[in-house]
């Protein structure tokens, strides 16, 4: 039997799985949970492990698997329900999507605005998205991988001008060079930062760099 939280939680986790491929962080399970520090979020994996319904594979990063979603039935009418447990069957959520402009590959040589004409889109799950404005862009290259950003992936952004330091953001560069890189405030410069070892580090003044947006959530294809 599950808490109303546990229940939520391993939905999120389940429906986060089959349209990324991979586990949300801890930061973005916090989040969809509402909790405020990530002590809570640890107690309910823990829960779920423990009931069967969730295993952790402690070698690999951010790797969860669902082993069962609950399908138990429903208490009899004349006991009371208490109010932080379930007590239904619960099949799959249908996931609800959300179109939005898919205006090409992150290496494109163009500004976000000037591939605003666009007849393609893809079908984003809500549970990636919030409120405010998205577009996708197919990632090319390797330069984000250790942050499980692959070539080929899509990316979906939140237009934004407003981000804090560490996230990964889409930048303009002399409006003309775009890239998907995590930003570090530098005093009066701005350092984009690969995910590769590989890859160097750009800095940049600030005057001559717009922020288009920030990384929302991704979708990977398997072939």
């Amino acid at each position: 039997m599950l808490t109303r939280k546990q229940h939520k939680l391993l939905l999120f986790i389940d429906a986060h799985l089959k349209q990324t491929g991979f586990s949300p962080s801890f930061d973005e399970m916090k989040e969809a949970m509402g909790l405020r520090s990530k002590s809570g979020i640890h107690r309910l994996i823990s829960g779920l492990e423990e009931r069967g319904f969730l295993r952790r594979h402690h070698h690999r990063a951010r790797a969860l698997e669902v082993i069962q979603l609950p399908e138990m039935a429903p208490a009899p009418a004349a006991t009371p329900t208490p109010t932080n447990v379930v007590h239904a069957d619960f099949s799959r959520p249908v996931a609800q999507t959300l179109k939005v402009p898919l205006y090409g590959r992150i290496a494109a040589g163009l500004p976000i605005e000037a591939m605003a004409e666009t007849d393609s889109f893809l079908d984003v799950p809500l549970t990636l998205v919030g409120t405010g404005e998205y577009y996708a862009l197919e990632v090319t290259g390797d330069s984000m991988i250790d942050a499980g950003i692959m070539d080929g992936d899509f990316v979906i952004i939140r237009r934004t001008e407003s981000v804090e330091n560490g996230q990964i953001v889409v930048a303009l560069i002399d409006d003309n060079d775009v890239t998907l890189k995590r930003l570090r405030r530098k005093g009066n410069a701005i350092a984009l930062e690969p995910a590769n070892p590989n890859y160097e580090t750009r800095i940049v003044p600030a005057e001559r760099l717009k922020i288009q947006g920030k990384l929302a959530g991704l979708i990977r294809r398997y072939h």
